[in-house]
């Protein structure tokens, strides 16, 4: 009992009769016009005095809406309704105009049975509950002052009159139900016509995922960057303290570093934000490469103490421009998280090759404690991280996967391995 009252009653079911309220009140300028219509094809002077006759101006505005409807507002302006007033889904509804002959053809199917179902349902909420209150309060009115305020002769019997009150009741509920009933068929109905088509939500699925591909390029760029930048000053900080009184030279070097190390990053930060400021493609900044900037990460790691060994067998320049700039990024991180998560004081060993076809790259260090992740794992999803890491080994996950190759990371022994491989064919 309760369930039924609150779908006939409830806030929803108020919500959408409102909506249908607006439908008819939407539909009252149409009205008038197609009874300008009515009334000479008639010859009556007033349509309005005869029900049937204003049926047929209310049949005869509904087409005019239809017409109406193809104005770009009445799509936009239908679906937020839609969606306040009869609670459908945002995601279901297209809130753009109508461009395409069938978005066209469906916005006026709906705004058709906007006004058709409002008109009626406004009409009824006009008529009914005055009658029905009269039906409600008729015992009172008859035995105060024996009356039946112009019903008919059949309320003058005991039976009828003890009925009214049921019966002005039942209409109520009746008004109540048609109400309940078209606000459910127009929110059933919404998503179809005012939803967008097949072709619009792949367009909208395709814009999500390019824009969901753009912002994890951004974040990958910006924690490469950025959170080797933070590493590597940190490192060169604490080394330049621990011997500050001892080799000044040494802490020359460092704070020299450190400045190299922030003004460069300060300049990929820029490059990135000004992406994201003009709304840009990923990659139309200048970004480090192994060709120009391998050796001045070296250095620049190097120089905060950390031992890094490196032997390249490969020539930087012949590689794909994609290929040398993200392979740049995945040595970064790797000697990022090896100084992250062995320290200043154990040796990294970086090897970059290409035979095959295939550029390899490897970052090893000594483990210094126990195991700090579970493998090792090859790595086709989402890499695993060590605890208390950041997304450094998912960012190389994700460079690896997006060009065709494959990656495991994981304690060997006593040594930490980073192993990539790539493709150089079919790389652009």
């Amino acid at each position: 009992m309760r369930q039924a009252a609150r779908s006939l009653f409830g806030r929803r079911a108020r919500l959408r009769w409102v909506h249908l309220i607006l439908g008819g009140a939407l539909a009252m300028p149409y009205v008038l016009v197609g009874s300008v219509i009515i009334g000479p094809a008639t010859g009556s002077t007033n349509v309005f005095g005869s029900f049937p006759l204003q049926l047929a101006s209310f049949g005869v505005g509904l087409p005019l809406a239809a017409v109406t409807s193809v104005f770009p507002l009445t799509r936009p302006l239908e679906a937020a309704a839609a969606r306040w007033l009869c609670g459908v889904d945002a995601d279901r509804l297209a809130f753009g105009p109508a461009r395409t002959r069938g978005e066209k053809g469906r916005t006026a199917s709906w705004f058709t049975l906007h006004l058709g179902f409002g008109g009626i349902i406004a009409g009824m909420s006009l008529a009914v509950p005055p009658f029905a209150t009269v039906l409600i309060l008729l015992p009172v009115f008859a035995g105060l002052g024996g009356t039946r305020l112009g019903l008919p002769e059949v309320f003058d019997h005991a039976w009828a009159l003890a009925l009214a009150p049921v019966a002005g009741a039942a209409m109520l509920v009746a008004l109540a139900g048609c109400a309940a009933g078209s606000g459910a068929l127009l929110a059933r109905w919404a998503p179809a016509l005012l939803g967008p088509s097949p072709e619009g939500r792949l367009a909208a699925a395709e814009a999500r995922a390019a824009d969901l591909a753009v912002r994890n390029r951004l974040a990958r760029e910006l924690h490469d960057s950025v959170g080797h930048a933070l590493s590597a000053v940190t490192l060169q900080a604490s080394a330049a303290r621990r011997v500050l009184d001892s080799d000044p030279e040494f802490v020359r070097e460092a704070l020299a570093a450190i400045e190299d190390t922030t003004r460069r990053t300060v300049g990929e930060l820029d490059a990135v934000l000004g992406v994201l400021r003009e709304g840009g493609a990923p990659g139309t900044a200048p970004a480090p490469t192994l060709a120009a900037d391998l050796d001045g990460l070296l250095r620049r790691t190097r120089a905060g103490g950390q031992r890094v060994t490196a032997t390249v067998d490969a020539d930087p320049e012949s590689l794909p421009p994609l290929l040398s700039r993200e392979g740049y990024r995945i040595v970064q991180e790797g000697l990022s998280n090896a100084l992250k998560h062995a320290g200043d004081r154990v040796a990294v060993d970086v090897r970059i090759a290409a035979a095959d076809g295939w550029l390899e790259i490897t970052v090893e260090n000594p483990v210094t404690g126990p195991a700090t992740v579970t493998g090792p794992a090859t790595v086709t999803g989402p890499a695993s991280s060590r605890p208390g890491g950041g997304h450094g080994l998912r960012g190389i996950a994700d460079r690896v996967r997006l060009l065709g190759g494959t990656m495991t990371a994981g304690p060997a022994g006593e040594t930490w391995r980073l192993h990539v491989r790539l493709p150089m064919k079919g790389t652009a």
